[in-house]
């Protein structure tokens, strides 16, 4: 006769559970493992010493029937459906680092999440902006007041705050491996830069660095900034409310239409994005597309960029996330010498409404594109997210 006893997989021993936790192969089992139940999820929260570095993801568009996002290994082609509620239309996210997604809302709320774990931290709010003078809910359509660096007032709604105030925030650490970790924005209205540390109930304006606004990267334990020509500034924010501001000003102006600071591996890069621009005659809208890029490597003696010809086994990820250098040698199937983008600028892609978004894989040896199809073309676009549990 069959053996219809029940197994409760649920009550296994904790110790049991444990063991095959810190045995399992990939991140992605590891995720799984830590769904299945809250007694499973307890045995999960040690990270396996031994769980091999996963490619960064791209977080994909949200469905309108739906809180489960996307997230895409394009190595693998493997695609993760995660519940993630708190990144709902009604919110716009910000950049990410280290794992973790900036979300700011239509009300004066930032906040930054773990999606994997959904682990929240929150941010000083939109209205605690040095420069923002005044919030007040009930003047709708001018809830926001904010104060130029010439001394005008505008008044901006909640979803003009929440879409255009802000261009990018990224961190200094993830909020798992030091609880006082700096956040750091770029500012779309007047090109400022600002920071908090966590904890902070406000943001403090950089005055010595405004115009700094193409990119930031945090480099060496200080923040870097690039300008539109290549000059950096330097921000050492760890005195609290007494920053230090060192500029660096070089003579040659890098062309490009976007650019981007990068880590690599202890060498500061500067990205060039070179963007055509073409008129969608359906919808009399600009589209832009990627046409090539540009690498250069700052050399601190001569206080100079020098172009760089190749990034031997090197990848770079960029886009709205805080710029990442990964070795190709490290990921099965990974080529190096590869820019892998996203289209992090306003314009007609950004609604998608021609159709067309801008994202894809750059050769540097022959200058040639390839696209990841990962994603529903009419849509917002991906941004690359690193899977961190801890």
């Amino acid at each position: 006769m069959a053996d219809t006893t029940a197994v409760d997989w649920s009550e296994l021993p904790p110790e049991l559970l444990q063991t095959v936790a810190t045995n399992l192969p990939t991140i992605s089992d590891y995720i799984r493992f830590r769904a299945v139940c809250r007694n499973w999820w307890l045995a999960a929260r040690i990270s396996p010493p031994y769980l091999p570095r996963e490619f960064p993801w791209l977080m994909l568009p949200l469905s309108r029937s739906s809180n489960r996002r996307g997230f895409y290994n394009p190595l693998t082609s493997n695609l993760h459906r995660l519940t993630l509620p708190e990144a709902s239309h009604s919110r716009r996210r910000a950049g990410s680092s280290l794992g973790w997604l900036v979300l700011i809302d239509e009300s004066p709320s930032i906040f930054t999440i773990n999606p994997l774990t959904r682990d929240r931290v929150s941010l000083p709010p939109l209205s605690s902006f040095p420069n923002v003078t005044n919030f007040d809910f009930y003047s709708i359509g001018r809830e926001y007041t904010v104060r130029s660096p010439e001394n005008d007032l505008n008044f901006y709604s909640l979803r003009e705050m929440r879409d255009a105030f802000i261009k990018k925030v990224i961190l200094s650490h993830s909020p798992y491996d030091d609880p006082n970790f700096f956040a750091f924005a770029i500012l779309n209205r007047h090109e400022n830069l600002a920071y908090c540390k966590n904890g902070d109930e406000s943001w403090r304006i950089i005055d010595e660095a405004r115009l700094y606004s193409e990119d930031v990267i945090y480099f060496n334990s200080e923040f870097h900034a690039v300008d539109r020509f290549g000059s950096i500034a330097i921000c050492d924010v760890s005195n609290g409310e007494s920053p230090v501001v060192k500029l660096i000003h070089v003579e040659q102006q890098i062309d490009g239409d976007m650019k981007y600071l990068v880590d690599a591996m202890g060498d500061l890069l500067l990205v060039a994005r070179h963007l055509d621009f073409e008129i969608d005659i359906e919808y009399y809208l600009e589209v832009c597309k990627t046409v090539k890029f540009d690498v250069f490597r700052f050399d601190w003696n001569g206080r100079k960029w020098e172009s760089l010809a190749s990034l031997d086994d090197k990848v770079l990820l960029l886009g709205e996330n805080s710029s990442l250098a990964l070795r190709a040698s490290d990921y099965a199937g990974c080529r190096g010498n590869r820019i892998y983008f996203t289209d992090d600028y306003s314009g007609a892609n950004s609604d998608s409404i021609a159709g067309d978004h801008d994202i894809g894989v750059y050769n540097l040896v022959d200058g040639s594109i390839d696209e990841l199809p990962c994603y529903h073309r009419n849509s917002h676009w991906p941004i690359w997210i690193t899977p961190n549990l801890f």
